[in-house]
């Protein structure tokens, strides 16, 4: 993080902090070039092959045990390939499974992208082919996602370390975002996530985010990088 802020206190000629803050409060627009630096949206669809297939084959049979609507969140969406690929995971499961999707991120540029659904070759690496068939409709920018996925989702600006969540979450999914806070704030953000599910709920962590030593939480590990509420 230091690194980058000084990469870009340098790029545009401020020299000390002090002035630099100076220059943001002063500047609207340098203010947006830095916050678009800082924030970083790398995502695709399926990230990380192997979790998707525990994800479902494992942790979607079992939400689906409940008898009621299934109430899934992407905290740190980026610009919506989570949350969408959370949907279309579901759907593809069962087609009369009910279920809504909420995908929250602290930029709103990407969060445009989300809601308009239109996404590039590279963003589907990992992506099963029959599931770019059968969800998303070619388009001379790419491929834009069929609409019986976008309803089931949707999309609302957020930070996660001030704002208050929502609760009654039966999955939560949180990848790739903590590695870049303080540990206080990753202990203060787990304790959040947790508060906002329900007994039995899930929470889906990024590859490198294990959450070891977190047990007083009440938080017990059903796979790798899935953690279910007691």
């Amino acid at each position: 993080m230091q690194r980058r802020i000084l990469s870009f206190m340098n790029s545009h000629g401020h020299p000390t902090f002090p002035e630099f803050l100076k220059a943001l409060d002063a500047n609207p627009v340098l203010y947006d070039a830095f916050f678009k630096h800082l924030t970083i949206n790398v995502s695709q669809f399926f990230r990380d092959t192997k979790q998707w297939e525990t994800l479902r084959e494992t942790i979607i049979p079992l939400l689906l045990q409940s008898k009621n609507p299934l109430k899934l969140w992407s905290a740190g969406c980026s610009s919506g390939q989570e949350p969408y690929s959370l949907a279309m995971t579901l759907m593809n499961h069962s087609s009369t499974a009910k279920f809504t999707v909420l995908g929250t991120d602290i930029d709103v540029n990407v969060l445009q992208q989300a809601k308009d659904g239109l996404y590039r070759q590279n963003d589907f690496a990992s992506t099963p082919p029959e599931f770019l068939q059968k969800y998303f409709t070619p388009s001379d920018k790419g491929y834009q996602i069929n609409d019986p996925v976008k309803r089931q989702v949707t999309f609302q600006h957020q930070n996660l370390l001030t704002d208050r969540f929502q609760s009654g979450f039966d999955f939560i999914a949180c990848r790739n975002v903590v590695i870049y806070f303080t540990d206080e704030a990753k202990e203060m953000l787990y304790k959040k996530f947790t508060d906002a599910l329900r007994p039995g709920g899930i929470l889906f962590t990024g590859s490198t985010e294990h959450l070891f030593g977190m047990n007083h939480l009440g938080l017990k590990a059903v796979s790798s990088f899935f953690y279910q509420k007691q």
